[in-house]
């Protein structure tokens, strides 16, 4: 690396810092974080020109107990073991992309309430998504939005997670 890229992303981290931001740089896409926040989320993305924009479908768990009856919560699992088995088959197929999760830019978690719990449980949700999001293995953040909604297409589900990835150039 020449010093001039050494010199240039210093003085990039020393103006977001000085402007009360913090941010991931990585192959051109910016992830700016609230550094006085400890949540798990970007607060804005920049893109560079010239990346490509992958748009992943929608997704939900596989069945965890394939014994249970099909299209059931008993097939499926709590919102967590969802949210962690939900995770892991976008990781795949971001993998078939020759993709990451440190590639996402963009995610939709849409969650139904747990009839065991009356409500959704964003602490299973988001329990499983740390494990994906913000480790040391996986630090790069993407900008979220969950929202609970009525039903989901899978009587099953309890969540369905939406994804946009970006292959920068």
């Amino acid at each position: 690396m020449t010093t001039f890229k050494i010199v240039r992303g210093a003085v990039l981290a020393a103006v977001l810092g000085a402007a009360g931001l913090s941010s991931a740089r990585a192959e051109g896409v910016v992830r700016h974080v609230d550094p006085a926040s400890h949540f798990p989320i970007a607060t804005a993305i920049e893109v560079p020109p010239g990346a490509t924009t992958i748009y992943l479908s929608g997704m939900g768990a596989p069945p965890a107990d394939k014994s249970a009856k099909p299209n059931t919560l008993a097939a499926y699992g709590d919102t967590e073991t969802q949210v962690r088995a939900s995770l892991q088959r976008i990781q795949g197929e971001l993998a078939k992309l020759k993709l990451s999760l440190g590639d996402v830019v963009q995610m939709h978690i849409y969650m139904v309430a747990d009839p065991k719990l009356g409500k959704i449980d964003f602490p299973g949700m988001m329990k499983a998504y740390t494990e994906f999001f913000g480790t040391p293995a996986q630090p790069r953040l993407p900008t979220r939005s969950a929202f609970e909604v009525a039903h989901l297409a899978n009587p099953g589900w309890l969540v369905e997670i939406e994804v946009t990835a970006v292959r920068a150039p």
